[in-house]
């Protein structure tokens, strides 16, 4: 089946098998390059290969036989196609990156001529401001686990359970330091810092960074580290901080679930671990810290990626301003 398999999703993997064989064979290249040149995440090679995948069969419907055929025409067509369809303008916008990332890589691989997806313009995405807990919720929620149980169970005067002390440590975390939920569910007992309060994160592009956290957070690690982890641990937990119920490493949908279902209880907005994301950012900007040190703790290699969140800030003050001033 090629090289790419595992970057094929069952719901690609009959338009794959429909396209010309050489379309086949770049599929597969092209998917290499970028897992193993390019060492981009698992979850991007899947969506460049699903895009590069459908537009290739666009191409072959009009008659298109191999990658060379392809022109800037072509490209657009494919997008208008995909408009029609109802794909969203975010959406929209990532498929334009992933013609251009095929085309370039195409042309400097001697399948085209010149680079034609360089013509390509993205639709401009509509950027959506972050949701963000206000600080008496956000401190509501990832002391939850710590208080009365969630609706689903029994209100008890018993201790916390293992899996209840892992839960509270995992919102202290995710609000303490802004991470990403990959990157929380890959910690490592090595990647604690006790001494200094950090946490080493590995993030996007494998760029490594250092993460402050605070005392609630170090008081929930010291209890989980005592009492909840070593009730966990099976042979198969290695060094992963955060175990699941069977002592694996915990999964990225277990943590959403666990954010989810202690908002729901404390009846919270929906929320999620990206939420609790944007809301240490927008309560780290709210309570002085410059923008490039945000940036910093976040992860984000572009500054533009952090400055969304001062419109937020900005937007509760205009709030706050409309409320309390008597000519407002």
């Amino acid at each position: 089946m090629g090289s790419s398999e595992p970057a094929r999703t069952r719901a690609t993997q009959h338009l794959y098998d429909a396209l010309p064989s050489e379309m086949r064979t770049v599929v597969d290249e092209f998917a290499h390059h970028l897992a193993t040149v390019e060492d981009r995440s698992a979850h991007t090679v899947r969506a460049y290969v699903g895009d590069a995948v459908s537009l290739l069969g666009h191409a072959a419907d009009s008659g298109c036989t191999r990658l060379g055929d392809l022109d800037i025409a072509e490209l657009r067509s494919w997008l208008a196609a995909q408009r029609t369809n109802g794909a969203a303008r975010t959406s929209l916008a990532r498929r334009a990156a992933s013609a251009r990332a095929l085309t370039a890589w195409g042309y400097r691989a001697g399948h085209l001529e010149h680079d034609v997806g360089a013509q390509l313009a993205s639709p401009r995405p509509h950027r959506t401001l972050p949701g963000a807990l206000r600080a008496d919720q956000a401190t509501a929620l990832v002391t939850a686990p710590a208080g009365s149980t969630p609706a689903t169970e029994e209100v008890t005067t018993q201790p916390p359970t293992p899996v209840r002390l892992r839960d509270h440590l995992v919102l202290e975390l995710l609000y303490a330091t802004g991470i990403r939920v990959s990157e929380l569910c890959g910690l490592d007992l090595a990647d604690l810092d006790r001494t200094r309060r950090l946490v080493r994160v590995l993030g996007k592009g494998n760029r490594e960074r250092s993460v402050p956290y605070g005392v609630p957070a170090e008081q929930a690690l010291d209890t989980y580290l005592r009492r909840g982890r070593p009730a966990l641990t099976t042979p198969d937990s290695g060094d992963a901080l955060l175990l699941g119920a069977r002592g694996g490493r915990l999964q990225a949908t277990i943590a959403r679930r666990i954010v989810a279902t202690y908002a729901r209880a404390e009846n919270l907005p929906h929320t999620t671990p990206h939420g609790l994301r944007h809301s240490a950012a927008t309560h780290l900007l709210e309570g002085g810290a410059d923008l490039r040190s945000v940036q910093e703790l976040l992860g984000h290699a572009s500054l533009a990626t952090t400055q969304i969140y001062t419109h937020v800030s900005v937007e509760r003050l205009r709030a706050a301003y409309r409320q309390a001033h008597p000519r407002a």
